[in-house]
């Protein structure tokens, strides 16, 4: 049960041109805030959320035990753009609304939270910006267009772009969800429930391990059996927006810290710009976001530390509040990044 209280608001961004070249119409950016800023503006914390969830999924992080501590620090959690909270397929400008809503990039999305942190919170430098899968490429691409302006970053479970296989794995899932003929190329009149539940059912093989599978540890989750747990898989992603998955999905596929204006594609100098102190902590069993991918990531960045997550528990490792082990290592590797001065890779 959480003991802080949550300020949930939007906004406005108003007609917003977008790395694409189309204009986001009457955009909104939605978020929650839990704890204050302080008069010196120097305790702001980022915590962008990740794929298929929103602001609530990251209250898990917050207050208890953990170093996020709403008495401490002033916490703001921006949902994605596309997410079903901000502007979406779902919910946008009438003219954009499903299968018409514009291209959203990571960096998009960073802009817009910037935007959000000079309007709203006096222009504040964040103490640490921290995120889980797609929130950890957010965190990184923070890193690498505003390094001046970030104290620390922590990527969980995330590379700082979508890698190869990365790409043909949401290729799969994406094609599960499109075959449902009821999909209509994103103008549908119906929800597509079949290609919801493929989307659910195949995604699941891939978001834990195999050892997770194999030691039946999907039993700590309250299944009994691995169909219960696909079951539940089918429901989670009934309840959600077709076309809000596909942008986000969208936004991860084509996700990379470099493609933007200001690095035009030059991968390398991006990662060697995130000059805060960062933590990089991949699963180590993560079957997506791979340990080695992130690994080779954080040598080219001038001041990473690498910390595998050693689980068992695939890229759900990483999930706020998922599972309590991990969870545990990933409080108190914040907690030391946050009380540690600057470090130096090894």
């Amino acid at each position: 049960m959480q003991d802080f209280q949550t300020v949930n608001s939007v906004y406005p961004l108003g007609d917003r041109r977008l790395q694409s070249g189309e204009t986001l119409r009457d955009g909104q950016l939605s978020y929650t805030q839990v704890g204050q800023l302080n008069a010196a503006g120097d305790n702001l914390i980022l915590l962008p959320t990740y794929y298929g969830g929103s602001d609530e999924g990251m209250l898990p992080l917050i207050g208890a035990d953990s170093p996020l501590d709403p008495e401490r620090y002033c916490l703001v959690i921006p949902n994605l753009l596309g997410n079903g909270r901000s502007s979406s397929p779902s919910n946008a400008h009438p003219e954009q609304r499903g299968g018409h809503f514009p291209r959203i990039s990571l960096y998009d999305n960073v802009q817009a939270q910037k935007r959000l942190l000079e309007a709203r919170f006096q222009d504040a430098r964040p103490a640490l910006v921290m995120g889980w899968s797609m929130g950890g490429m957010q965190a990184l691409q923070w890193g690498c267009l505003y390094p001046d302006r970030v104290g620390r970053i922590l990527s969980i479970c995330a590379t700082a772009r979508c890698w190869p296989h990365n790409h043909v794995f949401l290729e799969g899932v994406k094609a599960a969800l499109t075959a449902d003929p009821t999909w209509q190329k994103g103008f549908y009149t119906q929800k597509p429930a079949a290609g919801l539940k493929a989307f659910g059912r195949v995604y699941a093989g891939w978001a834990f391990s195999q050892a997770f599978f194999r030691r039946q540890l999907y039993r700590e989750l309250g299944f009994e059996t691995i169909e219960a747990l696909l079951q539940y898989w089918e429901a989670d992603h009934l309840a959600q927006d077709a076309n809000d998955l596909l942008a986000l999905l969208d936004t991860w596929q084509q996700g990379d810290i470099s493609n933007n204006p200001v690095w035009q594609g030059d991968f390398k100098s991006a990662l060697g710009a995130i000059t805060p102190p960062t933590l990089i902590m991949p699963g180590s069993t993560d079957l997506y976001f791979t340990a080695e991918d992130a690994a080779w990531e954080a040598q080219c960045m001038a001041n990473a530390r690498c910390q595998p997550l050693v689980s068992d528990w695939g890229h759900c490792a990483g999930a706020p509040g998922r599972h309590p082990a991990d969870m545990a290592v990933i409080l108190e590797a914040c907690r030391t990044l946050l009380d540690s001065p600057e470090f130096s890779s090894p």
